[in-house]
């Protein structure tokens, strides 16, 4: 299917939409985390954006970002095709994550290859986007 493309939601109430802890069903692993498709997301404390996103079947666990909380400057442009694979009509139903990893340098996040969540459902896809602009490790500065 080829639809255009439209921009990222705003962060509005992007947040507050996603329960504290919600069940996450990916419609095909994400890469290096075959077989697993089913995951919580779990709200990590009283921080504001910050996820655990850990497999229901395994000791699995990725941090996740909602970058609309922070000025991040970061707006992809989710494809068409994305939100149709998880069943999403338009941008307002889809929460946005970007995956983030702790390293010596710092946090560094992967704008490259955001999660996408439909809200009413819980189906997610990750997407790699093809925008040069956006790099797999991205450090973040505070």
């Amino acid at each position: 299917m080829s639809a255009a493309a439209t921009p990222a939601p705003a962060a509005d109430d992007i947040g507050a939409a996603v329960a504290t802890t919600s069940a996450v069903q990916f419609v095909s692993p994400m890469p290096g985390l075959a077989p697993h498709t089913s995951f919580t997301l779990a709200q990590i404390g009283e921080s504001s954006g910050l996820y655990a996103l850990r497999a229901a079947d395994a000791d699995v666990r990725l941090f996740l970002l909602d970058p609309r909380t922070g000025a991040f400057g970061y707006a992809p442009r989710i494809p068409a095709d994305a939100r149709v694979a998880i069943g999403a009509a338009d941008d307002a139903e889809v929460a946005l994550f970007v995956v983030v990893n702790p390293s010596a340098e710092g946090i560094r996040v992967n704008w490259k290859a955001p999660i996408l969540i439909h809200l009413d459902t819980g189906l997610a896809t990750q997407i790699i986007l093809d925008d040069p602009a956006y790099p797999v490790r991205a450090l973040l500065v505070p």
